[in-house]
């Protein structure tokens, strides 16, 4: 059995892997008949499920992080110098303009924090207006500013600041890194504003997702460590640790964060700063979103503080939106989750674009027991939303649905040459969100996952199915 040197007093149970103490040999050794808890890499309790599938997941999640701890330097190089190349290219208007530039020796160079340097997702979809059909009081109007906010917090600090306050004329209370006492280093983002435009008066919090190029990022999704805690059910480990768990500590109510030895973390930092605007304000409310990774931090927040007892700022949540999430915890977890949010009438909205890959992992089956829950409002092709219990297709690896998400994936790439058209100029689709799109012909559900579908579907999509929250039993 691994020591991780953590505290687990707090769970009941638990599975952690450690793929810094893994061999070549440990890693096919896995493969094969044996007790789990008695690997190096896998600290976990005795009489642990040790099932070829079981060791099959194991193997494929230390794989995966072992690969992108050995690819982290080069993938971030490799990231900045791509990313870099498509704002030298924006900034100088265009490949055709730069070569113009280059010849005339007036060459346009971005600065990284600059409020004109966008990301990966950035220059998939360049919109950062909000939609002025939509306004606040409008049914979609949560929803929309939480997609965007989603969208703009893959950004820099300059980036984000300068959409909030000049384009949305709203209050930005800052950008944060947050610190990950597993990884030993602040991999967790997330920013903050506040909206008081006319009949609103809301708080928006809003994680960051997984960056592409961000290797801590991919192995905290990577990584299916999980831990039971008492009463609440099984949190998948990545995505704990994200949120602020602490390594000695667990999740205790309260922990010191003035010594300055390293940045806070997400969960206290984020609360403290929630009860202190709260606190000033009886008629504030706020509301948690993300994408992606995001997603699933914005759906722990409110369990924690659940666990915490926190009941007065729940009665403050005015909701939780969030887009191409991934599975967070077991059926127990959804139940437990499920119950606060209804006692405190807060409404919880899952988006779900498509054939999108992310929403449908980590698994839902026996060996990993993940379950989705709350209100699933799912969308097509076309846009058009309906609530269902769960996504078609839940756990996406089907043989059976690899020909229609390839035609789907065909239909995608031919529509992004129509939409401008159909829809209008604010939806048309540049050619690096094409080429992206081609991606989605090779494995159909990673571009599904890019956060320009979602915008679309909160903005196209009908208002009539967040009317209130709906409430569907766990499957």
């Amino acid at each position: 059995m691994a020591n991780c040197g953590c505290n687990k007093e707090f769970s009941s149970d638990y599975i952690l892997l450690k793929p810094e103490k893994l061999s070549f040999y440990e890693l096919i050794r896995v493969l094969f008949p044996g007790d789990i808890e008695k690997r190096k890499f896998v600290d976990c309790q005795e009489g642990a499920d040790s099932s070829f599938e079981r060791r099959w997941v194991i193997f494929i999640s230390i794989l995966a992080q072992k690969f992108l701890q050995f690819v982290a330097k080069p993938l971030a190089s490799f990231g900045s110098t791509f990313e870099m190349g498509l704002n030298l290219f924006s900034a100088n208007g265009g490949f055709g303009m730069f070569l113009f530039n280059s010849l005339r020796g007036n060459i346009q160079w971005p600065d990284k924090t600059s409020p004109t340097f966008s990301s990966f997702n950035g220059h998939l979809d360049n919109r950062v207006e909000l939609d002025q059909s939509i306004q606040p009081g409008d049914r979609k109007y949560y929803a929309a500013l939480s997609m965007m906010s989603s969208k703009i917090s893959y950004e820099n600090k300059a980036f984000i600041e300068t959409v909030v306050e000049d384009q949305w004329k709203m209050e930005f209370l800052g950008f944060f890194d947050f610190w990950n006492d597993y990884q030993d280093k602040a991999t967790t983002q997330a920013f903050i504003l506040h909206d008081k435009n006319v009949n609103s008066d809301t708080i928006v919090v809003a994680f960051r997702g997984t960056e592409t190029f961000d290797a801590d990022a991919w192995c905290t999704d990577f990584d299916i460590s999980w831990y039971e805690i008492p009463g609440v059910g099984k949190i998948h480990g990545g995505f704990m640790k994200a949120l602020g768990l602490q390594k000695n500590l667990g999740w205790p109510k309260d922990i010191k964060q003035d010594d300055h030895t390293h940045p806070p973390v997400a969960y206290y930092a984020i609360r403290e700063m929630l009860r202190k605007r709260l606190q000033a304000n009886d008629q504030t409310k706020f509301v948690l979103t993300g994408h992606s990774l995001g997603a699933a931090l914005a759906i722990l927040f409110p369990a924690v503080l659940a666990l915490h007892e926190e009941t007065w700022m729940l009665d403050r949540l005015g909701g939780v939106y969030t887009f191409g999430q991934p599975r967070v915890g077991d059926h127990k977890f959804g139940e437990f989750t499920s119950e606060h949010l209804r006692k405190h009438d807060i409404p919880y909205f899952r988006f779900v674009y498509g054939n999108d890959l992310v929403p449908r992992l980590p698994y839902d089956n026996k060996t990993l027991m993940f379950k989705h829950f709350g209100t699933c409002l799912y969308y097509n092709s076309f846009y058009e939303g309906k609530i269902v219990a769960e996504e078609p297709n839940k756990n996406y690896f089907s043989p059976l649905m690899a020909i229609p998400k390839t035609i789907n994936a065909v239909w995608e790439l031919i529509r992004s040459f129509l939409i401008g058209h159909s829809r209008g100029k604010e939806y048309k689709e540049g050619w690096f969100l094409r080429a992206f799109r081609v991606l989605g012909l090779i494995v159909p559900g990673v571009s599904a996952h890019g956060p320009q579908d979602y915008v679309n579907s909160t903005r196209l999509g009908s208002s009539a199915l967040l009317i209130i929250p709906h409430q569907i039993p766990i499957q």
